[in-house]
């Protein structure tokens, strides 16, 4: 009994002071070498030595709406594509139009979060059933000559989930 004292006495504090080598870092003579090429932009200085920035919007004169409405007038085979865009996905589309400029403003009422211009008038009932871009684009029209100095916006409706899901314009009065 004695002896296996003293013998485990003896091993411990060997074993506790091992350590295992150490074995260096891995070789990345077996990987293949990637070098970025000179097109890649993300090494470049982004001091604008070589960089060239992206114009600001300005903030003066050019009032933005909602969805797509810092891309250019999209034309009639555009919209139809959104449009069809919104079938497919099985929204409803409706269409709304303001006369008094399509701009959310306050006039009424000076107290935070009310703002006028937010709701706009409904052209007909929403289109349920709808299965085609060009009934649309054809209620667009009929809003266009009903109402020509108005701000028309197609709008997706969810039925399911109850919420608007996609309103971008459709067409703007000459001089905006």
């Amino acid at each position: 009994m004695a002896a296996s004292i003293i013998s485990s006495a003896v091993v411990a504090p060997a074993q506790a002071s091992m350590v295992a080598p150490f074995t260096g870092l891995k070789s990345t003579s077996a990987f293949p070498v990637t070098r970025k090429l000179d097109t890649d932009i993300t090494s470049l200085a982004s001091n604008g030595g070589r960089v060239q920035c992206m114009k600001v919007w300005p903030p003066l004169g050019l009032k933005k709406f909602e969805t797509l409405s810092y891309l250019p007038p999209l034309t009639q085979v555009q919209l139809g594509k959104e449009v069809d865009y919104l079938i497919r996905l099985g929204w409803i589309p409706c269409l709304e139009f303001s006369v008094v400029g399509g701009f959310v403003f306050r006039e009424h009422n000076k107290s935070p979060g009310y703002y006028d211009g937010r709701y706009w008038t409904m052209w007909k009932l929403p289109m349920f059933g709808c299965t085609d871009s060009s009934q649309v684009l054809k209620e667009v029209e009929e809003c266009k000559k009903e109402y020509p100095q108005a701000f028309i916006r197609i709008i997706g409706f969810d039925n399911k989930r109850q919420v608007q899901c996609i309103s971008f314009i459709a067409f703007k009065p000459p001089g905006f």
